[in-house]
């Protein structure tokens, strides 16, 4: 560089230098000053935020605590301080709403039912889903759990008509197919007559593996199986990815677990790939998940196609939002059966005198599986799959009596809700579930599949096919919850047991 120019680079460089410093010291420090002044003009209250990272690392601490050693000993219902525990402190200490920080964008944690609904609601459209960091969107890539706007729209049109109630009531052969061969394995470990153990949330786990990929798909639980075993793994990656504020760019340093996500990833698509060449001609003609996505990716609108990629993403969504949820559910009813009998007992009888002692539940026969219902409810009420649900203000909006910033998170504490004595009763850590043959005293009081537009597309598979194995189950063995089982609910993205769920059979 000749000499007459080095003064011009060092000037350019120095301005650089001191435009990203002006920069760094106005997003990380300028803004969250002015934004807490705001909310403690408005009285929000909330830990003490520490700079760039704000409260994320005494979240970690909190979570890496509480799930340091399980629950008292018994089998109680209390599980917030395990499952959410900084928002079981905080609350308690700065009241049921207030604000703490991850990294330098702020959070509201909202337990108000009637905030709760307007927020979820969202007829105005100012609260929509928090993004993904580079890190954590892998495990769904581009699907509909982080799409937004038109894409998401169109996504969505095709997703329900893929899971809406009448096409659900033509997989019940499917489901009962797949859970008849898990319960003949289960029957030949109890054909001495003695009772035998069984850790069934693995087998759950596989079981609604085989029910997604039968009826989303049109393949089975062996063709799935990598990806299974590969998102498994990344969901791992992912939840602790979650809990870190992202650095900009920290993808692409080479570390041990970021090769780690890129080799998954790619596997992970590979694998995809081939199951969409091999299943997706015939999967038109059933009109399944993969069968209306492949229609849409030969549609000649450009506004209306679905790409290949865009494909390969929804089938990563759904080959983990439709095994994880249903299969978490189903370990969380057999445990608290397994734990009230009385409950079980009324429950057999149920299914009984519905379905008979033999025959495989109907779509006819499971509209009248009125007390089966109210068990799943109330299964869900105590143990929802997701703790809580996120969103984020898109715009500055007045929200009660409080004005919230643009790009505000907001956290709401699900299970806080679902526990509440005040909408619940005394007994609201009890498991009653007659108390669901009650109108509920409020629309937001109870929101495990969430509400609005956004509420999970999945529900009407879910419901069936956790009612379909509870009855099947029910009609072939009686069980308690093992002594070996050790009750430590914990959110790894979805609520599950830590050490799994033992529990022992006996064949009927």
């Amino acid at each position: 560089m000749p000499l007459s120019r080095l003064p011009l680079a060092t000037l350019l460089l120095s301005f650089l230098f001191f435009y990203f410093l002006l920069r760094f010291i106005y997003s990380l420090f300028w803004v969250p000053w002015k934004l807490q002044l705001h909310f403690k003009r408005q009285g929000l209250r909330g830990p003490p935020r520490h700079p760039i990272f704000g409260n994320s690392g005494e979240i970690r601490d909190l979570i890496a605590r509480a799930q340091s050693e399980p629950l008292a000993a018994g089998f109680g219902h209390e599980i917030m301080e395990r499952v959410m525990p900084h928002y079981y402190h905080w609350s308690r200490r700065y009241g049921k709403t207030f604000v703490y920080w991850f990294g330098s964008k702020p959070r509201i944690a909202l337990a108000d039912p009637d905030l709760i609904k307007e927020v979820l609601v969202n007829a105005s459209g100012c609260f929509e889903k928090v993004g993904f960091n580079p890190l954590s969107g892998q495990l769904f890539g581009q699907g509909l759990v982080g799409l937004e706007g038109d894409k998401w729209a169109r996504h969505r049109r095709i997703a329900n008509s893929a899971f809406n109630m009448e096409r659900v009531k033509g997989w019940v052969p499917e489901i009962t197919t797949s859970t008849r061969n898990m319960l003949e394995k289960w029957e030949r470990n109890g054909l001495d007559g003695h009772e035998f153990e069984i850790e069934v949330h693995k087998e759950l786990h596989n079981l609604t593996a085989d029910i997604i990929s039968r009826t989303a798909f049109g393949s089975n639980y062996e063709e799935g199986k990598l990806v299974f075993q590969l998102q498994e793994e990344q969901m791992l990656l992912v939840s602790q990815a979650i809990r870190s504020v992202y650095i900009p760019g920290f993808r692409f340093i080479p570390t041990k677990k970021n090769r780690r996500r890129r080799i998954l990833e790619k596997k992970i698509r590979e694998s995809l790939r081939k199951l969409i060449e091999i299943n997706g001609e015939v999967s038109q003609s059933t009109k399944n998940l993969l069968g209306l996505m492949t229609l849409a990716n030969r549609n000649q609108e450009e506004g209306e196609r679905i790409g290949i990629e865009e494909i390969i993403d929804e089938c990563k969504t759904f080959y983990f939002a439709g095994k994880e949820t249903s299969a978490n559910l189903m370990t969380w009813v057999l445990l608290l059966l397994g734990l009230h009998q009385e409950w079980q007992t009324r429950a057999r009888e149920e299914v009984a005198r519905v379905c008979g002692s033999h025959s495989s539940p109907t779509i006819e026969s499971l509209t009248h599986l009125k007390l089966i219902g109210m068990i799943i409810d109330e299964s869900l009420r105590l143990y929802p799959p997701a703790v809580m649900l996120m969103r984020q203000s898109c715009k500055d909006v007045k929200l009660g009596a409080m004005v919230i910033p643009a790009n505000t998170q907001l956290y709401l504490p699900m299970t806080a809700i679902h526990h509440d004595m005040k909408l619940w009763g005394e007994d609201a850590e009890k498991f009653n579930p007659l108390r669901f043959s009650e109108t509920r005293k409020h629309f937001a009081a109870f929101f495990p599949f969430g509400l609005g537009p956004r509420i999970c597309v999945g529900q009407n598979l879910a419901t069936v096919e956790v009612k379909i194995v509870l009855a099947m189950i029910l009609q072939r063995f009686s069980f308690i919850v093992s002594p070996s089982y050790v009750h430590a609910p914990m959110q790894l993205l979805t609520l599950q047991p830590q050490y799994g769920a033992q529990i022992l059979f006996h064949k009927i």
